[in-house]
């Protein structure tokens, strides 16, 4: 069986060697650069899913008769899942998209030459997706709120001694400071202090420090 016509052939052969490059494509997207750069655990099962039943229902209902209802099908699944989980952020939208996209061009496409353009296309899309990654993190800052007990260094020109001071007391690298609220009868004032993201950064940017 040359590889051209399994590939082009609706059979069982073409499905199941489809689905298994699809399902590598969804391990490395979700499982390492999902997962290396959320740490959110709780939406791999998820994710996992949603590519596994898109490839299928694209794979198996594949017929020119209802690929526009199925496009339109799913869009529809986006809808829903953007509106009625509020805990998705729109970074995590964005990767539930990909694996959508992914899934489907991987039941659907014939892009020749066989495996070759599969391959380029699935590798293209995670190579873009890890760059992209890489210098958001590098960009990116996390935010503690904090209740600071010192005005004196609050005041305009004090900038770098605002930063020494809250770095010495937090050991963060501290790159911005917003005034939220001054409190002068208590002497504080409530701010918010943003610095490059650390292995912990997510739990301290929910945690709310007196200093």
């Amino acid at each position: 069986m040359q590889i051209n016509s399994l590939l082009s052939e609706t059979t069982l052969w073409n499905l199941l060697l489809r689905f298994f490059l699809n399902l590598g494509v969804l391990f490395i997207l979700v499982g390492l650069i999902y997962y290396k750069f959320s740490k959110k655990e709780n939406h791999l099962f998820s994710y996992f899913l949603i590519g596994i039943m898109i490839f299928l229902i694209c794979a198996i209902l594949g017929t020119k008769e209802i690929k526009m209802g199925t496009a339109l099908g799913l869009f529809a699944l986006i809808a829903i899942i953007r509106f009625r989980t509020v805990q998705y952020s729109a970074k995590d939208i964005t990767y539930v998209f990909i694996i959508i996209g992914i899934s489907v061009i991987n039941s659907q496409a014939n892009i020749p030459p066989p495996i070759l353009g599969a391959v380029i296309i699935n590798f293209s899309i995670l190579l873009i997706t890890y760059i992209l990654e890489i210098f958001l993190q590098k960009k990116s800052l996390s935010k503690l709120e904090v209740t600071y007990n010192n005005l004196e260094l609050l005041k305009p020109g004090r900038e770098n001694d605002l930063f020494k001071d809250l770095a010495g007391h937090t050991g963060l690298e501290i790159k911005r400071v917003t005034i939220q609220k001054i409190n002068i009868d208590k002497s504080n004032a409530e701010i918010d202090v943003y610095f490059k993201k650390v292995s912990m950064s997510s739990e301290l940017e929910t945690n709310t420090s007196d200093i």
